[in-house]
């Protein structure tokens, strides 16, 4: 009888485990959108700006050796720069999602760069159409890798698929942009016909004497860099890279996986599998983002010949960071600085006073928020972030003190792993997942460049346990303790280099190996 009941209990332990697995995956989007309006709160015209792998520290106005950009700048001197802006996945899609939906990648579960957003998805837009806002997006949209059809809560629509292309492309003759349903030839360079289309627009939502929401989405300064032909060779005898790491710069506790990801396509070694400049390329990524400076400035320029720019909230970032040969890799996906922190800067004149620096760590789930208050809405229950306007408006109140990152391992780009990473005002921890590899501790304040793993050194173990416990207590606080998985899809980019050499693997960090076996009982 008591083995019964046992085997009974197992199995209902079992399948209430079983519905726990299920519920995990369920969606967090509410079944339908419903708006609880500021009480007395303005409706302000919004614009929103968004490019592509842009490094935090790409602005001239971060003293930049030689970057020049002025409108970009002019956005910082008369409102706020928010210094330690970070994204929760730095990766495109999973990036733009979490704008969109004020969410965590393993909520909203656009984990690479290839899946379309879940059934039910919900998207701040919607919000705003419910509020009586005139809505448009322009530009890259990339959920979905190929797919450019448009998406509920934007009543104006121009995008591409994929990543679209700088100029149109000569080898595919029927490529088109998606402009409300229809497919129309793209006419010139992306960033400027983008911005036309924009402007456009702007002007003729004037005529409708409704409040505004527009979403500019640049392609750039995504890879390959193409600057517009105005732009090619101002920077020429100018540049200099933000990093030369050398092999002798890694340190004893450096993890193997980024040792070995130096000779990869996400490495300096065989950089995109190719025999790239990386000096080169750098140029071309800082002359590339010049056109979209030149945006930024003629969409200032409209708001105020139509006599809406005191009054209009401007939020300018880029989707991720990326690094140039910082520990020896490119791009992104990692949880150092260069990968995590983006450019964010924002202005509304009316409401908020210029040249302010805000030290607080933001992140694109504050996004949603952010923009839902400037137009007079309530935060939805659903979503992660918080909306920064009143740290912008000096009022005192409760903010992160550890900000959540994690990146999922992708079947394309395997020299990349699983990170989930912990990073706080003065320390950051980084541990990996199904990776036979060291962990990681930095002191920012001390090392901002993460040059000295601290994690093996005992005067930190305190600091070390404390932060790992954290984590895992965020991640199961957010209901992210599964990980998301999706079938492979697209190319794998595994090869190495052998010249430089490629056919041998690095070594393990010093504090993995001993010299004497450590259990002498062992029958």
């Amino acid at each position: 009888m008591n083995f019964t009941i046992k085997n009974c209990i197992a199995v209902l332990m079992g399948s209430l485990a079983l519905v726990a697995s299920f519920s995990s995956l369920a969606s967090v989007f509410p079944k339908e959108v419903t708006v609880e309006p500021i009480k007395g709160a303005k409706k302000r015209n919004i614009v929103f700006i968004l490019t592509d792998d842009h490094r935090y520290d790409a602005m001239g106005f971060m003293d930049h050796p030689f970057m020049k950009t002025p409108h970009l700048d002019s956005i910082a001197n008369e409102g706020v720069h928010l210094k330690n802006a970070m994204v929760t996945t730095s990766l495109c899609s999973p990036s733009r999602a979490s704008i969109l939906t004020g969410l965590y990648t393993h909520k909203h579960r656009v984990i690479d760069n290839n899946r379309l957003e879940q059934e039910g998805v919900i998207y701040f837009a919607e919000y705003l159409q419910k509020q009586g806002y005139d809505t448009a997006y322009f530009g890259k949209w990339h959920m979905g890798d190929h797919n450019d059809h448009q998406r509920q809560g934007f009543e104006h629509w121009v995008s591409f698929a994929g990543q679209g292309h700088y100029w149109p492309p000569k080898n595919k003759k029927n490529w088109t942009l998606n402009v409300n349903g229809e497919r129309v030839k793209q006419k010139g360079y992306i960033t400027d016909e983008l911005t036309d289309y924009a402007i456009d627009w702007m002007k003729e939502s004037q005529r409708k004497e409704k409040p505004f929401m527009m979403y500019l989405s640049h392609k750039a300064v995504h890879a390959n860099f193409t600057p517009a032909d105005r732009h090619k060779g101002m920077y020429d005898g100018k540049v200099e890279l933000p990093a030369n790491h050398k092999i002798e710069d890694y340190g004893e506790h450096t993890p193997r996986w980024v040792r070995d990801q130096r000779n990869s396509w996400h490495g300096v070694d065989f950089p995109y599998h190719s025999e790239v400049d990386i000096k080169k390329y750098y140029q071309n990524y800082t002359e590339a983002f010049s056109a979209v400076d030149d945006s930024i400035g003629r969409v200032k320029q409209q708001l105020k010949d139509m006599g809406l720019y005191e009054d209009t909230l401007i939020i300018y970032m880029g989707d991720n960071g990326f690094m140039f040969g910082e520990h020896g890799l490119i791009d992104k996906r990692v949880a150092y600085e260069t990968s995590i922190r983006v450019p964010m800067v924002m202005q509304l004149p009316s409401l908020i006073e210029g040249g302010q620096t805000i030290e607080n760590v933001v992140a694109n789930i504050d996004i949603a928020p952010t923009i839902l208050e400037a137009a007079g809405i309530q935060k939805p229950a659903h979503m992660d972030g918080q909306s920064f306007l009143p740290l912008a408006q000096k009022k005192k109140i409760k903010w992160r003190d550890y900000f959540l990152y994690v990146y999922y391992w992708e079947k394309n780009f395997p020299q990349s792993p699983t990170v989930f990473a912990l990073r706080g005002n003065k320390f950051k921890y980084i541990t990996y997942y199904g990776l036979w590899d060291t962990d990681e501790l930095y002191d920012l304040e001390n090392d901002p460049k993460e040059q000295h793993n601290l994690i093996a050194d005992p005067k930190y173990t305190k600091t070390i346990n404390k932060m790992k416990n954290h984590l895992f207590d965020m991640l199961a606080d957010q209901g992210g303790m599964d990980i998301p998985m999706n079938k492979p899809k697209g190319n794998e980019s595994y090869i190495r280099l052998r010249t430089r050499g490629g056919d041998k693997a690095a070594d393990f960090p010093e504090h993995y190996v001993v010299d004497k076996p450590q259990h002498t009982n062992a029958q």
